[in-house]
């Protein structure tokens, strides 16, 4: 049933879910053990063949990518900006089937570190792009060991205008890098929660100079007079059992912004199913999800580039 014009609801029993891909991701979480054991350097793009091959193999078939492809995504860790605005990045780069077009990642409040994002950045990677996922928290994400008693203390001093600089840093850095080597001149956008919300202030400061399309999951504290300055279309991801990202705010959003953006909702979800599923039908979901960002991301940056 429709939530708006564009708004589409989606179930288990809807979904074309997958019935032979391997067992569900949250048992799977820390598959991808071999990037620890990437080197800090600027461009010098290292083949990442960790112990757990088989098992790689499996979650980049899984979306319908040959193995071939999987096993040629290059994993660096960088160092990018300078002086006051230097961070720390993890770059995945798609060398078989490189489609030339690069994808910034914006992460949740775990960060850039935690395995559950470089799993769904590497899966990316595996269908073409060159993935950046820039440290959002300057070394200090949020932990789940912490008393929830502290989180707002912790998220206070996440400064905004800190967070955006880094983010911009990350962008001049994927512009002036891509660019130069000839891999993409327009980039997309990835977001969850934290990061999915800043996806949108981002959109509203480039005005569609870097950026030519957008996925947020689940983004939290949006900023509606943000949203009305975003001059791409965005694809909003989300679950209907989700409080931190209600259905009539994303609604809201898709008819602010306009341009083509739409919301897919998916019945029965909770706040993020798409990149970190705790429950089978979680998983099946979360596959289905990936497989909407994919063909959105396909759209406006090869197909549309």
């Amino acid at each position: 049933m429709g939530l708006a014009s564009t708004t589409t609801l989606l179930s288990a029993s809807l979904c074309t879910a997958r019935r032979d891909f391997p067992p569900p991701r949250h048992t799977h979480h820390h598959h991808f053990r071999f990037l620890s054991t990437f080197r800090t350097c600027n461009l010098n793009w290292q083949i990442s063949l960790g112990k757990n091959r088989a098992e790689r193999v499996k979650r980049c078939s899984a979306v319908e990518v040959e193995d071939e492809a999987c096993e040629l995504v290059n994993g660096v860790e960088l160092s990018i900006g300078e002086g006051d605005d230097n961070i720390q990045a993890y770059l995945f780069k798609a060398v078989k089937n490189n489609n030339g077009a690069g994808v910034l990642l914006l992460s949740d409040i775990f960060g850039f570190q935690d395995s559950a994002t470089r799993d769904f950045a590497y899966q990316v990677a595996c269908h073409g792009y060159n993935v950046l996922v820039p440290d959002l928290f300057r070394g200090d994400p949020w932990a789940k060991s912490r008393p929830k008693t502290m989180f707002e203390q912790w998220l206070a001093g996440q400064d905004p205008q800190r967070v955006a600089n880094d983010i911009e840093t990350s962008t001049k850095w994927m512009v002036d890098e891509f660019t130069a080597a000839g891999i993409s001149n327009k980039l997309g956008i990835i977001g969850f929660c934290f990061g999915g919300g800043r996806l949108i202030d981002v959109l509203a400061a480039d005005q569609g100079a870097c950026f030519s399309t957008a996925v947020s999951f689940y983004g939290t504290n949006m900023d509606r007079a943000a949203a009305s300055k975003v001059k791409v279309p965005v694809l909003f991801i989300s679950g209907d059992n989700d409080p931190l990202c209600p259905v009539s705010v994303l609604s809201e959003f898709e008819k602010i912004i306009g341009k083509g953006s739409k919301v897919i909702i998916f019945k029965g979800r909770g706040h993020s199913f798409a990149h970190r599923p705790g429950t089978l039908e979680d998983d099946e979901d979360a596959e289905q999800a990936f497989t909407l960002m994919r063909n959105w991301l396909h759209d406006g940056l090869v197909v549309n580039s």
